[in-house]
């Protein structure tokens, strides 16, 4: 009898993970409802029923491929370093964006939505990232509690930022750098509109939290 293949000698966490990048990858090209069991399986290069032993069913990968890589992308989004905020808000960016270019299927995904059946759950796995961004920039201005003003300024920018990373991965007809200065310009020029319509804003944006 020959040796077993390597593959059944993985851990639980590989193989999980194996599925799981897989399973990214067909549902960022392709509608949820249109991927199968048997196409991850074979994509993963494992069988069905392994599949179903980790998961119970597609939805339940589904949900748990984007968790994935939305807990992957809030860790990249922890702040780092001692500079400015602007400075730091750039980093972060530039964070945002390996991640983009890391893991485009698992970006693509998350993004993506999911089946209606799953939609609640997916769109709180979504909502999880965009709230801990907004937490991260907010902190980073010394804002405990923005008013609808900023707040809706910067989850405008958010939105902005996710489209176009979607944009650059479908094309890349622009070098990645510009493209984060100018999501950081673009971060400016809204605070100072938003400045306009909330004196609280235009404060902050004088005394420099966000400069």
């Amino acid at each position: 009898m020959g040796t077993r293949p390597a593959r059944r000698r993985l851990s639980v966490d590989r193989r999980r993970e194996e599925l799981i990048t897989a399973a990214l990858e067909l549902f960022s090209r392709h509608e949820a409802e249109d991927v199968s069991i048997d196409d991850v399986a074979t994509a993963a290069g494992a069988s069905r029923a392994l599949v179903y032993h980790y998961f119970g069913g597609k939805q339940e990968l589904y949900v748990a491929s984007l968790r994935s890589a939305a807990e992957e992308l809030e860790a990249r989004l922890r702040p780092e370093g001692a500079e400015r905020p602007l400075e730091r808000l750039s980093r972060g960016l530039s964070r945002y964006f390996d991640f983009v270019e890391e893991h485009a299927a698992g970006f693509a995904a998350l993004l993506k939505g999911g089946p209606a059946n799953r939609a609640g759950e997916v769109g709180e796995i979504v909502e999880s990232v965009r709230r801990r961004l907004l937490r991260l920039i907010t902190d980073e201005m010394r804002v405990a509690d923005p008013g609808p003003v900023l707040r809706i300024t910067l989850r405008s920018w958010i939105a902005s930022v996710e489209t176009a990373g979607l944009d650059w991965l479908e094309h890349r007809d622009m070098e990645r750098a510009e493209l984060e200065r100018m999501l950081v310009d673009h971060m400016v020029a809204l605070l100072e509109v938003a400045g306009r319509h909330d004196h609280r804003v235009r404060e902050l944006i004088e005394m420099g939290p966000a400069s």
